[in-house]
């Protein structure tokens, strides 16, 4: 086992009607607030009223952000990052899945930038950066797949170049994560799908390793992936199960959080190859 310093201050708030307090979480950090989000599907499910009137409640300011897309585009970033600055955010809340919430971690280190840096350029296409400061932001999740609620990492597209990269960093790890199982019943088959493969490829990528003597971890790999293997085609059979559901959730959670690869070094050759190809394809990740 290799040595390991591990750090991950996620506050996870998990279960049926969490979304409620969101807005007391939130006003922790202040009194303005980014709504970032996606398309028109946390309308139709009744999330996003949930999160606005939640956040409102607590007498926070919102303002909106949406457009977040699969392989979340630099120009909306950027977009967000003068936004922040101009009306002077205090917090950051991303919903929805790993696309809102990485391109709100980019928005919320962009936003603390020096004038002469380049969030694309001085971060992303190196390895030597160092982020400093951050925006703080929170969560609330309603595609479990990529485990960015409580990750280091950000993965940001620029299609004007065709490229796919990531940052990783403590500093932009989300202060909280409000995780209902039941804001996941509306997901389509496929989407469903496609975030059980992706949780069982972040296992499969910490499992495969060159280091011995790593039982633990290897026992909590096998018990999480063994767990997806039961629940998936379940989740998919019975899509408002609220079990099944919650079992994919927070498996998904635990499967990118960076603990279960603490002590071993991980294959993530598939992980980069998938880059490329999502850097110039618009498919799922």
């Amino acid at each position: 086992m290799l040595n390991f310093s591990y750090y991950n201050p996620a506050r996870i708030v998990f279960g049926a009607g969490t979304i409620k307090e969101v807005g007391v979480l939130a006003s922790a950090y202040g009194k303005k607030v980014l709504f970032h989000y996606g398309g028109g599907s946390i309308k139709k499910n009744g999330v996003y009223d949930q999160v606005n009137h939640s956040l409102k409640e607590s007498g926070l300011e919102v303002v909106e952000l949406p457009g977040a897309v699969p392989n979340p585009r630099l120009s909306l970033v950027k977009e967000g990052i003068e936004l922040c600055k101009k009306e002077k955010i205090d917090f950051i809340l991303a919903v929805g899945g790993g696309s809102a919430i990485d391109s709100a971690k980019a928005i919320a280190f962009g936003a603390k930038l020096r004038d002469d840096e380049d969030i694309w350029e001085d971060y992303y296409m190196r390895n030597d950066y160092i982020i400093k400061d951050a925006i703080p932001l929170g969560v609330v999740l309603t595609i479990p797949a990529a485990g960015s609620e409580s990750s280091t990492g950000s993965v940001i597209t620029d299609w004007d170049k065709n490229l796919k990269r990531a940052v990783n960093s403590e500093t932009i790890i989300p202060r909280f994560a409000v995780m209902d199982p039941e804001t996941n019943y509306s997901l389509p088959a496929y989407q469903t799908g496609c975030g059980i493969s992706d949780i069982l490829a972040h296992l499969f990528e910490r499992y495969f390793t060159t280091e011995k003597h790593n039982d633990l971890s290897d026992r909590l790999l096998e018990s999480a992936m063994r767990n997806i293997i039961a629940y998936g085609p379940l989740a998919l059979k019975y899509p408002s199960d609220y079990r099944y559901r919650a079992e994919i959730m927070w498996t998904g959670t635990i499967a990118h959080n960076n603990l279960l690869d603490q002590g071993r070094v991980g294959d993530w050759a598939s992980h980069d190859i998938e880059h490329e190809i999502s850097g110039i394809y618009a498919l799922a990740h």
